[in-house]
């Protein structure tokens, strides 16, 4: 195998690698991140440098912005023209740059679209008046030169920027293991705090926060951000901060004005209409967008009614839409080095000022060279006045009259090339006047330049003058005001739903659901097969229901999530973790303030806030201890109750079966967050072991209502008034009395009201 000496040969990892960095290099230095002196990518400045050349400057007219973008891509920027483009558009837009450097004449986009624009071929463009800004010192050596991509011209490397532009519209890139975000800020803030480094150039972060308030963008959207946040993110170059959309109340309609830095209206829209068609905006009605050219952004957000709560519906959609938006800071720049770099507020402001007094220096240089050369000429031309006659004749008659001046006067030959092209017309006594004041101003400049060379106090007041004199000229106020508020909350499950009369109800198998209004029969429902009604509670959609086992565990339940009465229902484990063997007793529903009455059958009981018995467990709270052989009677709903009223089962050999009643002050009753309660009547423990003597059932009375005293299943029964019960008030704990004979099986008792009692007798 024949191989060519000449080639080298090189590994396969190494070469990747090689070829890798070079490239990341490329992307990061050349094209994603901007440098801090000029605060431009590559072909951002491109952009500017070939609307200058073209003469499109902010006094010009417009022209078409293929012509601007023909020049970028075939004289400096062999890229694709869309790109190029693109890149020119984002600096026309008001929305996206604070302070735009193109101004364009057309479509250039919206918020709602920011690439909406129309084709280069239709939109006209010239620079604005800021981008003089970062172009009116270019051609006064300030800058260094660079041969474009193929060696046919030149192009600056930097812009002399005489504001730290990066601070000011900010930008956003993404290299090759790195990114960067800045925001944009202020120019009257930020100035501020470039004249406070340059006459303190020790300034912490914390003494520029004084004058910067945080970033700024074009509209009046309120930026979120808490002090110490700020002071983080400017302190380490890293951080984030949040834009809420500007709004305001008119009738029913929340109005808003200004959204969050690049958020769409349209997308804003569609994501509050998701929520209204998935019903978890119950409280809007409608949505319209009124934007327009006078106001570009109006969203209107219809409520129900004036009673709705504008400001909790706004924070769930801050929490929940765009608008409200999270930015990330990552103030990464390419440093004077020429190496990326993350800077902290003041590093990055005494950088910016290391360039700029360089690029200052470099102006003054620049012009003290140029007053030097012309006062060198001037003084030459005087010398034809001194001796008129005889600087003519050597013209007249020398064979090389250039040669015999310089000889002659003893001048350099750039005098002389200039005492030859002077006209007869200017050999006047009125021309050498001003040729010698021309001089003496000269010199006086010369002199003064000098100085500011030579003295950095005179030079940082000659860059202190600049700035200000920029900050009365293109200062403006503040858009977004700085605001440190509670965090964006969405409206919990339970919010969102109305307020619905609804009856929860519970089967003897466990079967759950929920039926619309109070009004319900619920022992008319149709249960499945032999199962039939165990218990029910009133409440409200928007409430939480819970449903006690036999063994004292309490499960809860969203109303509004329970099946609806149409149906069967579902059985309650099938939502829950219950323990085997025991059963579903009963279901209390109502505000966590509510009241409820809890017991068994081993005579224990007490009242606790529903509020006690919640929880988010599926396998439920213990909510009652109860002893052994116990089970758990269905809670009772406790309002303006103010007696207490308990049946009891006794079965004696000698005496045979007995129902008992005990009737005593409701306030006897123990109030406990949980637990085993105290006796409510007195049961044999002996007795309740043996299953001989249990109580059945519990019931609370007002004082105007009647107790209902049947057999289970059965109607009929016997109503009784309180003043036809006096014989069994009695105490808490105590035997009870005697019901008379006739009851048979399990007794219940209810309570009726006045408007049922009529219907039941």
């Amino acid at each position: 195998m024949n191989v060519n000496k000449n080639i080298d040969s090189i590994s396969l990892k190494d070469y990747a690698e090689e070829s890798y960095l070079n490239y990341s290099m490329y992307v990061i230095l050349d094209r994603a991140l901007p440098h801090i002196g000029d605060g431009m990518k590559p072909v951002q400045r491109r952009i500017l440098y070939a609307m200058s050349e073209l003469g499109l400057n902010a006094g010009s007219k417009y022209k078409k912005s293929a012509r601007t973008v023909g020049d970028v891509i075939g004289k400096f920027h062999p890229h694709g023209d869309s790109a190029a483009y693109e890149a020119m558009v984002l600096m026309a837009q008001h929305f996206s740059f604070r302070y735009p450097l193109v101004d364009g004449q057309g479509n250039w986009g919206t918020q709602d679209d920011p690439k909406s624009f129309a084709a280069m071929r239709y939109t006209e463009s010239k620079l604005t008046g800021f981008a003089d800004l970062l172009l009116s010192e270019l051609k006064l050596g300030t800058v260094d030169w660079q041969p474009n991509f193929d060696g046919s011209l030149l192009e600056p490397t930097l812009l002399p920027a005489k504001i730290p532009s990066i601070l000011l519209n900010g930008t956003t890139g993404i290299a090759v293991g790195m990114a960067t975000d800045i925001p944009s800020h202020n120019i009257n803030e930020v100035l501020d705090a470039v004249i406070h480094v340059l006459d303190n150039p020790k300034a912490t972060t914390k003494d520029l926060l004084k004058y910067i308030q945080g970033p700024d963008f074009s509209n009046p959207a309120p930026i979120i951000v808490s002090p110490e946040e700020l002071q983080e993110m400017y302190e380490t170059g890293r951080g984030g901060f949040k834009v809420r959309a500007y709004w305001e109340v008119e009738g029913n309609d929340i109005i808003v004005r200004a959204l969050p830095h690049q958020a769409s209206g349209s997308k804003i829209l569609e994501q509050i209409a998701d929520q209204m068609q998935k019903k978890k905006l119950p409280m809007v009605v409608d949505l319209r967008d009124e934007g327009d050219h006078k106001e570009p952004v109006r969203l209107v957000i219809s409520l129900k009614s004036n009673r709705i709560n504008a400001t909790e519906v706004m924070n769930h959609l801050y929490a929940t839409t765009d608008l409200q938006k999270n930015y990330r800071v990552n103030i990464n720049l390419i440093s004077l080095k020429g190496s990326p770099r993350v800077f902290a507020l003041n590093d990055l402001i005494a950088e910016w000022l290391k360039f700029r007094q360089l690029t200052v220096l470099r102006k003054l240089e620049h012009r003290l060279d140029q007053v030097d050369d012309r006062i060198h000429v001037l003084e030459g031309l005087l010398i034809v006045y001194l001796d008129l006659d005889k600087v003519i004749k050597i013209i007249r008659n020398s064979d090389d009259p250039k040669k015999e001046l310089t000889k002659t006067f003893k001048i350099s030959e750039i005098q002389t090339n200039a005492i030859l092209e002077i006209r007869l017309r200017q050999l006047a006594k009125l021309e050498q006047i001003k040729l010698e004041e021309e001089k003496g101003e000269l010199e006086l400049e010369r002199a003064e330049l000098e100085k500011i060379i030579k003295s950095k106090a005179r030079l940082k007041t000659y860059i202190k003058k600049e700035l200000k004199d920029i900050k009365d000229k293109f200062g403006d106020e503040r858009n977004s005001p700085i605001e440190s508020l509670s965090e964006a909350k969405a409206f919990s499950e339970e919010e969102m739903v109305t307020s619905e009369a609804v009856t929860i109800i519970l089967s003897k198998a466990g079967w759950i659901r929920s039926a619309k209004g109070h009004d319900v029969e619920a022992s008319n429902l149709t249960y499945r097969g032999d199962d039939k009604l165990q218990h029910f509670a009133k409440g409200r959609n928007n409430q939480t229901a819970v449903f006690f086992d036999s063994g004292g565990k309490a499960y809860s339940l969203q109303a509004h999530s329970l099946p609806s009465a149409r149906g069967m229902g579902e059985p309650l484990t099938g939502r829950i973790v219950s323990e085997s063997g025991v059963t579903f007793e009963g279901v209390a529903i109502g505000t966590d303030e509510s009241k409820i009455l809890i017991s068994n059958s081993a005579g224990f009981g007490f009242i606790s806030n529903l509020s006690n018995a919640i929880s988010n467990q599926k396998k439920g709270k213990q909510f009652m201890k109860t002893p052994e052989g116990a089970n758990v009677i269905s809670p009772v709903a406790i309002t303006e109750n103010h007696k207490f009223v308990a049946a009891s089962f006794t079965s004696e050999d000698k005496k045979g079966v007995s129902y008992k009643l005990l009737i005593f002050p409701i306030e006897e009753l123990p109030v406990l967050p949980k637990g085993k309660g105290n006796k409510l009547i007195n049961i044999s423990t002996k007795a309740f072991k043996a299953k001989s003597e249990f109580m059945m059932d519990v019931c609370c009375l007002a004082e105007d209502s009647k107790l209902h005293i049947h057999h289970e299943g059965k109607t009929g029964g016997k109503i009784w008034s309180l003043s036809e019960l006096k014989n069994y008030i009695s105490s808490r704990a105590k035997r009870g009395r005697v019901l008379p004979e006739g009851y048979k099986g399990t007794i219940l008792l209810e309570e009726i009201e006045k408007s049922k009692d009529a219907a039941l007798e």
